[in-house]
This record gives structure tokens, C-alpha cells and sequence, in this order.
């Protein structure tokens, strides 16, 4: 089998399928390569608000109403509702001692909630992977993209003015040329084997993961005066050398698993679930329905992103951990920022900044984690080093909404002059008292959704008022904040604020 082609794809995943979307959409020639086959377990499956927001722009800029649905909890519901997902309105954190029923009081000492979107109609979502990503990928190919699953390719030349790939499907062999390469398949994945370049981890030790999908997981228990109902989030057991996710899917599904560094004493389920009383009692009924996925080294970094006629996609770049639910914007940027290089010939000095700016957006989020790693033991040092990433996360969002996304350069601010630097700098060892001082100065002047207010007591519902009332801090006034959240949905058509 020989095919020729403008731009190979490796790897079919969400990210890899939706570049090949784009980019027939543009009348490029695209083969999608796909060593597996459609539909499968994958990790990775919450959004944010930033990760949805950018899916509208991709859809919008390249046309793709299809693809713009699943962007809100609600269009998706109404139009795609055969496509399996989950409500995510925002991010929930419990804190857990060893051997204790977990408990907690009126200052929510041992929680943390951070609403997303003030209903479900616009809220964040869960991705069922096995169908989300087997619906791109039928997409891809009703644009007219050439799709080879169960494809090995052995051999990739890049050195010419193209790329040369050779592998074999079906017991035939496959040549591939293309005058440029993406990779996207992921940690480890296709690149980084052929050419040796997994590089060491800058600040987060080696963690490892154990993971699979349940049926008959018990919902956590909740006030009625919360944020949202917990469970329809993003729900995080944290715990003091580990944590774990709990995702909920609206087909009976619950996504979840275990991270921890490798030398913490819960490295296994068994362990967490012998160790800590009140999440055996959420999963006592619970019933894997998937094999479980054992990793015993989570993150993974490489040396390179791009070359002459090649580039990684920061899913293949990097993978950090799924403890931010970082992984989608950071790829979702990526693929903005690659075919928009694409588009204009695959500069030479575009693709070292994309490389650049993929390398800085990594590492900004792996110190990041690294921190809170460190922090698990110490819940008030966590969660207020959390705020430094619901901080960026949400002004950068609003930056974006307001068509202002200079306000808010790479992924956690890491290319603003003063926030990137300080970020990285909150994230080191110091006397306690100082760090808290300084993430709060940091945060000040891009809080806008009273991430500060210590009235709220770790609990931050999401509230049209937080934004008016730091408009200034996005260059814009309170008119133009009330037509964005009129616009976006936040508020209804002539509702109040």
C-alpha cells in the first residue's frame, strides 16, 4: 500500500483526529494513522472552560459546527446525546487522613470547590473516550481523510525536504511519504521511540497511575448549600501521598484511578481503599468493567517538539498528570498554534517558537503539579496553590471571550512577564508564611472570581458579580463583561447579572 499525502498524522486519538478535521477542511491531503483500533479505553477525559472554549474557536475557525456541540454540557445533551459523556461543573477536592472516616467542618477545612459555571446548561464536561474519539474520527474520514488503523510503522525518515514512513497493516507493507509528520500519539508514543527522546522530569518526581472504568460507584455524600453537587465535577480524593479521580459519565460509567509518587505507601488501589475508610465505602459496590491500566511512570517529557518537517502535539510532547485536567488545553492550544503554522508553510523559525512556547507551557504546568505533590500533606498549602492555576485558568478564559488573548500569553499565563516568573517562583520551598503572601500578591491583579475573598471559605461558586466587578483587570468595563456573559450563556438573554 502506498499512499501520498501533504500532512501525515500519527496517532487517531481526540487530538490527532481533529487536526486531520481542520485540516481537510482547508483542502489539505491527510493520512491518519492509527496503530489501534477505534472504539478504546484512553485516559484523559475531563475538559475546562478554557479547553471548551478553545474547541469553539477551533470549530468556528475551521467550520466545523459538528465538532462546536460538544463544547457545552447542554448543545451536547440536544444534539449528540448517542455520544456517552459527563457533567463537569467544576473541580472538587476532599482531603483524607489515613485510617479516619473523612469529616470536616463549617470552615471546610478539608475541602476545596471551585465551580466552573454557575448551571449545568453551559457547564465543562467528561469525555467518554470510546466514543468521543471514535465520532472524530469518523469525521476525519467523511472529510475525506485516508484512515489506517491497525497500522505499525516501523521506520520514519525525516531527513529529506519530506517524510518517509514504512510499517505494515494487515500483513501488507505501508509506504507513506508526506511533506510533513504530526505526532500525536501520545506519552511515549511514536516519535519519541524512533528518535530516543524522552528527557528527565524538571521538578515532579516519578509518579506512577492504576486505572480503569467502574459501574456501581456510590455518589459522595453533599450539602445542598455547595457550589454544585460534587460528583458532577471533577471529584478529587487527596490524599497524603497520592490522590485519586472519580468521573462520572452519563451512561452508568465512573472513570477512576490512582497517582501517586512512587515511593508513597498508596501505590495500589488496595492500598488506598485499606487505608482510607470513607472511599471504600464510595467504591464497596463498585464493579471494574474495563482492564485495569497500571502505569508505572506517569509523566514523561522529551527533548524535541518539532523539526524541519516534523512537530509533536503537546499530548505527545508531555504529559504531566491528570491532576489540573491540564492535558486538553495544552493540546488544544497546540493544535491552534500548528495549524495555523501549517497554513503558512511550516515556517522554519514558526516551528522553533512552537517548540519554544510548547516547552515553556510544560514546564509551567509540571512545577506546578510538582508542588502540589508536595503540598498533599498540608491541605492549606495546596489548595492555595491551587488558586494559582484557577487564577490563570480563568483570566485567560475571559481574556480569550473578550478577544483580548494578549492579555493572557501560553497556557497558565506562563508567557506574561510577571506571572510566569512568579509562578514558577511561588512553586519553590520557602517559610510558609512568606509563600502564602506571595501567591496571594501574584494572584491579586488577575483574580477575577473572588479567589481572595476569605468569606467564601474554600467554597467559589461562579458569579456574574466577581467578574463586573474586576472588569478593569481585563481592559474592559462592566457593559462589556454583562454582553459577554449574555453571549456566552452565563446569564440568560435580558436576565440580571
Amino acid at each position: 500500500m502506498r499512499v501520498d499525502a501533504d500532512v501525515a498524522i500519527a496517532g487517531s486519538g481526540f487530538a490527532g483526529s481533529l487536526t486531520a478535521l481542520a485540516l481537510r477542511k482547508r483542502g489539505t491531503r491527510v493520512v491518519l494513522i492509527e496503530r489501534g483500533r477505534h472504539p478504546r479505553f484512553a485516559i484523559g477525559e475531563s475538559s475546562t472552560p478554557l479547553a471548551n472554549l478553545l474547541l469553539e474557536e477551533l470549530a468556528d475557525t475551521y467550520d466545523l459546527p459538528q465538532i462546536r456541540v460538544f463544547s457545552k454540557w447542554g448543545t451536547w445533551q440536544r444534539a449528540r446525546p448517542d455520544v456517552a459523556g459527563g457533567l463537569k461543573r467544576g473541580f472538587t477536592f476532599y482531603f483524607h487522613r489515613p485510617g479516619e472516616a473523612f469529616a470536616d467542618d463549617e470552615s471546610h477545612a478539608r475541602q476545596l470547590m471551585v465551580a466552573a459555571s454557575p448551571h449545568d446548561d453551559i457547564g465543562d464536561t467528561h469525555w467518554y473516550r470510546p466514543d468521543f474519539d471514535l465520532n472524530l474520527v469518523r469525521e476525519a474520514e467523511a472529510a475525506g481523510a485516508v484512515y489506517l488503523d491497525e497500522t505499525a510503522i516501523d521506520h520514519a525518515d525525516v531527513s529529506g525536504r519530506g517524510v518517509s514512513l514504512e510499517g505494515t497493516r494487515a500483513g501488507q507493507s505501508v509506504h507513506i511519504r508526506a511533506k510533513f509528520l504530526v505526532d500525536a500519539s501520545g506519552p511515549r508514543g511514536f516519535l519519541a521511540r524512533q528518535f530516543s527522546l524522552e528527557a528527565p522530569l524538571r521538578w515532579l518526581p516519578h509518579t506512577r497511575a492504576a486505572y480503569t472504568h467502574f459501574e456501581g460507584v456510590a455518589r459522595w455524600d453533599s450539602t445542598t448549600t455547595s457550589p454544585y453537587p460534587p460528583d458532577d465535577a471533577a471529584l478529587h480524593h487527596v490524599l497524603p501521598d497520592g490522590w485519586m479521580w472519580v468521573l462520572r459519565f452519563n451512561n452508568g460509567i465512573t472513570s477512576a484511578g490512582i497517582a501517586s509518587a512512587v515511593s508513597g505507601a498508596s501505590r495500589t488501589w488496595d492500598d488506598v481503599l485499606d487505608r482510607y475508610p470513607s472511599i471504600r465505602d464510595q467504591f464497596k459496590d463498585a464493579r471494574a468493567v474495563a482492564p485495569w491500566v497500571a502505569s508505572p511512570r506517569l509523566a514523561f517529557r522529551t527533548t524535541r517538539v518539532g523539526g524541519r518537517n516534523w512537530a509533536m502535539l503537546p499530548s505527545a510532547a508531555g504529559v504531566i498528570d491528570p491532576l489540573l485536567s491540564t492535558g486538553f488545553p495544552l493540546t488544544l492550544l497546540g493544535i491552534r498554534r500548528l495549524l495555523a503554522i501549517l497554513e503558512n508553510g511550516a515556517d522554519g523559525d514558526a516551528l522553533r517558537e512552537y517548540e519554544r512556547i510548547t516547552q515553556a507551557e510544560l514546564d509551567a504546568t509540571e512545577h506546578l503539579v510538582a508542588a502540589l505533590y508536595a503540598a498533599m500533606p498540608d491541605p492549606p498549602l495546596f489548595k492555595k496553590l491551587t488558586l494559582l492555576y484557577f487564577a490563570a485558568a480563568s483570566f485567560s478564559e475571559a481574556a480569550r471571550r473578550l478577544n483580548r488573548p494578549e492579555l493572557a500569553p501560553g497556557f497558565l499565563l506562563s508567557g506574561h512577564p510577571s506571572f510566569g516568573r512568579e509562578l514558577h517562583a511561588c512553586c519553590e520551598n520557602g517559610p510558609r508564611a512568606e509563600r502564602f503572601a506571595r501567591i496571594d500578591r501574584v494572584i491579586e491583579p488577575f483574580d477575577i472570581a473572588g479567589l481572595l475573598d476569605r468569606s467564601r471559605r474554600d467554597w467559589y461558586p461562579a458569579l456574574a458579580d466577581d467578574l463586573i466587578r474586576n472588569a478593569s483587570k481585563l481592559h474592559a468595563t462592566g457593559r462589556d463583561i454583562e454582553a459577554l456573559l449574555e453571549h456566552s450563556g452565563f446569564i440568560p438573554a435580558g436576565g440580571n447579572a
